[in-house]
């Protein structure tokens, strides 16, 4: 197990390096100069000239994409071009916020995602089926933005139940979790249904049933344990993305996450703002991942075997 731990963890460094070296040239590409964003929009030619001579912005892209790195090695992210602050602290302090919502929406997924989706299998092709499949329909459709301001226009507007925006208690997070949550509840779901589908039909199912064990222990002993390989990488595969796709989320309720500071930096070119927020985006969901691998093994002790 901690010989695989130890592969996975080596394997995420040319990931991130990738990653940073992709998002680095992009940026590098992108119209303005940071130079002249540090110093304002009063700033001689002079002094542009100068202070893009001492931050090295003269160099090849790749001479500074390698000292960047060489910088990150050494757990310095660079300063921002916007605030002057430390990348590291600015992503540190707003991290919690996208982590806090991260983990409500996918909470409200699960425990909604997973009754429906058991119960549509159990009771395919009923009312209950079609209805939970329309939604679940509706919600892979309907885009996060617009489901963010539909509940805006109706729970803050007219009802005037949450705030539209911020992070000012509890009601605050109310929207933005069930936004962010609906959509991904909704795979969640007809992934569960899926598979409980296939294991309710296997063989084993059959015998079960055939010896007179309880309808109940039958799918939640027998059939359950077996379908949540799909449903656990599912929701992996998402709490890693939303950590890091809650962008639109945090955008439309001004929530001061990380994806926004992400969307604020690249409005402002600040480069080493946004390479901090795509390392931290990467991380996490290269740890996520690992995770659910090893949570496998709990699942099913067949795949710990293959831990090697």
């Amino acid at each position: 197990m901690w010989k695989f731990i130890a592969k996975r963890l080596v394997a995420m460094v040319p990931v991130l390096l990738g990653v940073t070296l992709v998002i680095y040239l992009i940026m590098s590409m992108a119209p303005g100069d940071p130079a002249k964003v540090i110093l304002g929009e009063q700033a001689t030619p002079e002094q542009i000239a100068e202070l893009r001579e001492e931050m090295g912005l003269n160099d090849p892209v790749l001479v500074q994409y390698a000292r960047y790195i060489f910088k990150l090695v050494q757990g310095d992210m660079g300063n921002s071009y916007n605030s002057g602050l430390k990348c590291n602290v600015e992503i540190f302090a707003r991290f919690p916020n996208t982590l806090r919502l991260t983990i409500c929406a996918i909470s409200l997924a699960v425990i909604l995602a997973l009754p429906i989706g058991i119960l549509a299998a159990v009771k395919q092709n009923s009312l209950f089926d079609g209805a939970s499949m329309f939604i679940a329909l509706i919600g892979l459709s309907m885009p996060v933005f617009w489901l963010g301001l539909l509940l805006i226009l109706f729970f803050s507007l007219r009802l005037g139940w949450f705030p539209s925006s911020g992070a000012d208690g509890w009601k605050s997070l109310v929207l933005p979790t069930v936004t962010l949550g609906f959509q991904q509840m909704a795979s969640i779901a007809r992934v569960t249904r899926s598979s409980m589908l296939e294991v309710i039909r296997a063989d084993y199912i059959r015998t079960a049933r055939a010896k007179g064990v309880a309808e109940s222990k039958v799918i939640t002993k027998h059939a359950l344990k077996n379908a949540l390989i799909p449903t656990v990488t599912v929701v992996g595969l998402q709490f890693g993305g939303m950590l890091g796709g809650s962008v639109m989320t945090e955008s439309v309720y001004a929530w001061p996450g990380v994806g926004r500071l992400m969307v604020q930096s690249i409005n402002k070119r600040d480069i080493p703002m946004v390479l901090g927020c795509v390392i931290m985006f990467s991380l996490t969901s290269s740890v996520v991942n690992l995770l659910v691998d090893v949570l496998y093994g709990f699942i099913d002790p067949r795949i710990k075997s293959q831990y090697k």
